[in-house]
């Protein structure tokens, strides 16, 4: 291994702002901010999500900022601000430095992750899946 993950988040914190729980919890209900949950939709079953939050799976991520993508997401031409956050710190790392890199700004993201923000009474609710648009026809 040449560069191991400890290396890369270190060196993605390095080029991204981070956020405290705190600083997070400020932009709760901002219309100028956009938190953007990054787990797996089994992780945001089990331990619930942020109220508000969007979830874009880390997999779709760059697909969905990109708005030359079939895939882009309308949410990321908002102009807001957007901050990540995934369990635990490590992926919304690697993800804000990705999609910084990609020219998406302004972009943070929370120190410690939703485990974090779980630990300092940050909102949570249970989690429930988007109702799927009806089959034409």
């Amino acid at each position: 291994m040449k560069k191991g993950i400890k290396q890369l988040v270190a060196e993605a914190e390095a080029e991204i702002e981070t956020l405290t729980v705190d600083e997070a919890k400020a932009l709760v209900g901002d219309p100028g901010a956009t938190l953007v949950d990054l787990r797996d939709v089994r992780e945001l079953e089990r331990d619930g999500a942020i109220p508000g939050a969007f979830h874009a799976p880390r997999g779709m991520l760059e697909f969905w900022v990109d708005p030359d993508s079939p895939y882009f997401k309308p949410v990321f031409g908002s102009g807001n601000k957007f901050v990540f956050f995934c369990a635990a710190g490590l992926r919304s790392a690697l993800a804000t430095q990705q999609v910084q890199r990609m020219g998406l700004e302004p972009v943070a993201h929370i120190a410690g992750g939703f485990g974090a923000w779980k630990q300092a009474g940050g909102p949570v609710q249970a989690y429930e899946r988007p109702a799927k648009p009806a089959k034409p026809g």
